[in-house]
């Protein structure tokens, strides 16, 4: 009689184990899915977000599509790439965006994409990624700290906030995020300063 109750209690142990297996291996497979089904409509409206970032940053007046001729430069450390928006007119560059990224934001990584003239003068810029604080963070996409910035070149000396001992004034209960823009603007220009200075890009 145990030992029959044995083997009925082993039994059930199987069952139970191949029952989590099955429904585990659906769910993974419902999950797979969803994400083939969902991730080429993401990628094409992080796309449209960045091409209509390019165009509101340095204008349409050009002769190609920047970010169709996008390429990839390597990052000031050259640890990573950056992608790299030419805008030609008459088959020259006039202006140009780079997308840029900072780990120093206070949610942690603050992604952006930055517009410069030809002389490497800031046109402005758009964040496309952030964790900042709603309210707070938030802030150093708004035209009171981002309008500081223009015309500016990130080589400068004075191209930090003022609690740093530069020029910029810092989103007040904000600094961290803005410092972080800075940052991101900053890394974006030395890979382009890299690049002229004759770096190899793919």
């Amino acid at each position: 009689m145990a030992k029959t109750a044995k083997s009925s209690s082993t039994s059930n142990l199987f069952a139970m184990i191949a029952s989590l297996v099955g429904v585990s291996s659906l769910a993974a497979l419902i999950l797979g899915y969803t994400y083939e089904l969902t991730a080429e409509p993401i990628r094409l409206a992080q796309a449209a977000q960045e091409q209509q970032a390019i165009s509101a940053i340095i204008g349409t007046d050009f002769d190609n599509n920047p970010y169709q001729d996008k390429i990839l430069i390597p990052s000031a450390d050259k640890k990573s790439k950056l992608e790299f928006y030419p805008a030609r007119r008459d088959g020259r560059i006039k202006a140009f965006a780079i997308k840029g990224n900072s780990n120093k934001a206070f949610g942690g990584n603050l992604e952006l994409i930055v517009g410069f003239d030809i002389n490497g003068r800031i046109l402005g810029y758009k964040i496309t990624k952030s964790q900042e604080t709603p309210g707070l963070g938030s802030k150093v996409s708004e035209p009171r700290f981002a309008e500081q910035l223009l015309g500016l070149k990130p080589s400068s000396p004075m191209f930090k906030v003022k609690q740093d001992g530069g020029e910029i004034d810092a989103v007040t209960a904000a600094t961290i995020s803005s410092r972080a823009v800075l940052d991101a603007i900053k890394k974006a220009y030395d890979s382009y300063h890299n690049l002229k200075s004759g770096e190899k890009h793919e």
